[in-house]
């Protein structure tokens, strides 16, 4: 494990090899050789290069696209749904947590309970160690200043974020990766609703207690992502 841990962060330890994932994580859609090399101004070998390297540690996935135009197929590469932790050293909080998890949603309405208050309050100590960080007392933020900070923090929590503002008060709020996707397929309800939560602590921090998330759709459900409404954040 922290052999694979190592070669990782090896891997990413390059700025536009880093970058080159960024991208493709931001595309929401699998990338092509040469569409790497035009946005990075590089020689498709050398982009061919850095995507091979990214699939070699899962990262990315690739595979094979036929133009019908005959030639060699190209490749399309894609973000891997492996969940890769950075850990150092490496240590099983992960199944900790979700053996904690699962006991809970196996408890009812209880544990359901108990699920919900515990992902609001990660939600707002993950938000408050954020907003420690920031320059200004979120009282003094601008709402372009809270979203980018809300970005910060949910991406570095795997879940892919994209945020849009509709108007002075509402928010459209989208993440195409889930964290809790393995134990969620056994206990949805318990699980989104936690997740849920978690989200709603964040907002909760950075706006109003007043705030409102609403679900639109779920990844579960067969939806690209999960999308929410984020309501009264004035």
């Amino acid at each position: 494990m922290e052999n694979e841990t190592l070669k990782l962060t090896s891997v990413l330890a390059d700025p536009t090899r880093f970058s080159i994932y960024q991208y493709v994580v931001g595309r929401h859609r699998a990338v092509t050789v040469q569409e790497v090399a035009e946005q990075f101004d590089i020689h498709p070998n050398v982009a061919r290069l850095h995507l091979t390297k990214l699939e070699d540690v899962n990262l990315l996935n690739s595979a094979s696209e036929k133009t019908g135009k005959g030639g060699r197929p190209s490749r399309l590469y894609s973000l891997s749904d492996q969940v890769i932790s950075l850990q150092f050293p490496p240590r099983d909080y992960q199944m900790l947590a979700n053996i904690a998890i699962e006991t809970l949603a196996s408890l009812g309405e209880v544990g359901q309970k108990a699920l919900y208050e515990m992902g609001k309050k990660f939600g707002h100590e993950a938000a408050r160690q954020a907003l420690e960080k920031e320059r200004f007392p979120v009282s003094n933020m601008s709402l372009d200043d809270k979203i980018e900070s809300i970005q910060r923090l949910v991406l570095a929590q795997g879940l892919n974020p994209e945020i849009q503002v509709v108007d002075d008060q509402t928010l459209r709020f989208r993440v195409f990766n889930c964290t809790f996707k393995e134990i969620a397929l056994k206990n949805s309800e318990s699980i989104c609703q936690m997740h849920h939560a978690l989200l709603l602590g964040i907002f909760e921090m950075y706006f109003n207690e007043e705030v409102k998330l609403m679900e639109d759709s779920s990844m579960l459900a067969g939806c690209k992502s999960c999308d929410y409404t984020v309501l009264q954040i004035s």
